[in-house]
């Protein structure tokens, strides 16, 4: 076990992640030059067309080091503030990470949101400044944000560049000293805890998992502790570029099940996988639940395609667990199902891998987040739909949720940000300059009033420059 490490890669879009990743996978020989391809982890047209990363992609590898072979699992995570909920997975199933710094663009938004994330959960940080070989690189400038941001030492900061390859062996062997081996007591009952699943149609579904004590050996008899529902291991195995079967997954490592579960209710993401013959005592803890922020609705064109449609939703929330649905029915467009999704760019990918994946053709209604209600008798009323208000009469007051906003934009835009934000109904709650040139500031706003066109007119006023992250605060 101790020459186990499993480490995640985290960053604000477009700072190099899924390049750096095609380097390490490259140094380390997991792949030939033959299998060799940019954007290698993401296996999904959309991901490599809008060239960001969907979904969270698990690959293990080796490395040898002053002669003592390591084995490194490597999850390689989005950086978009819409999938948010991959990486908080993720980083359930390491112990480090990878923090990176684009050398030209300084620290974002959601280098700050993603680095809280791993800090909660008590990762070990390797600051990593990538992007080194371009002109516009300012390494020392940058090395000072991220000082001030960790409080770690300038001469841990690594300078790499994924394009060039200059620093990846650096990184990995900071990844082998830096990153703890996983703790966990080989000889007690199996605990392991599933951190992503995916729908194969002639396996079954297939569950990604993290061994935290114990061992779980092929044809072993399985439990899934929240579900109560058994099965028999018959495949066990490791996640290289393709799977490995193997015999037995020992402590701390990473690997897949394949059991023959055919419904997708069956495996949830968070639950514990222990076995019937010695259970563990209770399920690894602290897993939270997806809170959708915004809501739309999912009509199939012809209404004979409800139930196909119900399937195909049902598929994909395997492969996307932050996807929430429920049926519901319109006047207008029959029955369909009313959706929750992360964000506008979560809600805009769902409905195209609807059309690729599974061929429906949908109609999505306007976008909009839910309210909730008190009537005078102090009921209170979730309202997901104006029609569903009560009565004026009967109604004391209505509540909508709120947000707090982190927007990182350069000094010059700091007054059309602020008016923006304002219009939207913002309340500024701090400012702070990051550095002479760059600004930090922090707003609570209503969710109904970003939902719709915010985003576009954030970079509108700020040439693109403003970067920006939310999460609810109720």
């Amino acid at each position: 076990m101790k020459h186990i490490r499993n480490f995640c890669i985290i960053a604000h879009i477009d700072h190099g992640k899924s390049t750096l990743a095609d380097r390490l996978l490259e140094y380390t020989n997991t792949i030939t030059q033959r299998e060799a391809q940019a954007q290698l982890l993401d296996d999904m047209d959309l991901e490599r067309e809008r060239g960001i990363t969907i979904k969270s992609h698990a690959i293990q590898m080796e490395y040898v080091l002053d002669g003592q072979k390591y084995v490194l699992n490597l999850i390689d995570t989005p950086g978009h503030v819409d999938f948010s909920y991959e990486v908080s997975r993720s980083i359930a199933a390491c112990e480090g990470a990878l923090l990176i710094v684009d050398a030209s663009q300084g620290i974002q938004a959601q280098t700050i949101s993603n680095l809280y994330l791993a800090l909660e959960n008590d990762l070990e940080i390797i600051p990593v400044l990538n992007k080194m070989d371009l002109p516009g690189a300012m390494p020392e400038e940058v090395k000072d944000q991220i000082v001030d941001l960790i409080g770690c030492k300038r001469e841990d900061i690594l300078a790499a560049s994924g394009k060039t390859g200059m620093g990846v062996h650096d990184i990995l062997r900071a990844v082998v000293e830096r990153v703890p081996a996983p703790v966990g007591d080989p000889d007690a009952p199996l605990q392991a805890l599933i951190f992503d699943s995916v729908f194969n149609s002639f396996r079954g579904i297939i569950a990604y998992f993290k061994v935290v004590n114990g061992e779980i050996r092929k044809n072993d008899r399985v439990k899934f502790v929240a579900t109560g529902k058994q099965y028999i291991a018959d495949e066990v195995g490791t996640l290289k570029l393709n799977q490995v079967a193997k015999d037995v997954i020992k402590t701390g490592d990473v690997g897949y099940i394949i059991s023959g579960i055919k419904e997708a209710k069956e495996v949830k993401v968070g639950d514990t996988i222990t076995t019937i013959d010695r259970p563990c005592a209770e399920g690894i803890q602290g897993f939270e639940e997806v809170k959708p922020m915004v809501f739309a609705g999912i009509y199939p064109v012809d209404t004979e395609d409800y139930e196909e449609l119900r399937e195909s939703m049902a598929k994909l929330q395997l492969n996307d667990a932050s996807l929430v649905f429920e049926p519901e029915s319109s006047a207008a467009l029959g029955f369909g199902f009313r959706c929750g999704f992360l964000g506008m760019l979560h809600m805009e990918i769902i409905q195209e891998r609807l059309e690729r994946e599974f061929n429906m053709t949908v109609i999505t209604t306007v976008p909009n987040v839910s309210y909730i209600a008190y009537t005078t008798k102090g009921e209170e009323l979730l309202v997901n739909n104006p029609s569903d208000l009560p009565d004026p009469s009967k109604m004391d007051y209505v509540e909508e949720p709120y947000i707090k906003a982190t927007i990182i934009t350069k000094s010059e835009f700091v007054g059309p940000v602020m008016s923006l934000c304002i219009q939207k109904r913002g309340m500024i709650i701090n400012q702070s300059y990051l550095t002479s040139d760059r600004v930090e500031l922090i707003f609570e706003m209503p969710m109904g009033e970003i939902v719709f066109d915010f985003y576009d007119k954030l970079k509108t006023i700020s040439k693109g420059y403003a970067s920006f992250d939310y999460h609810q605060i109720g």
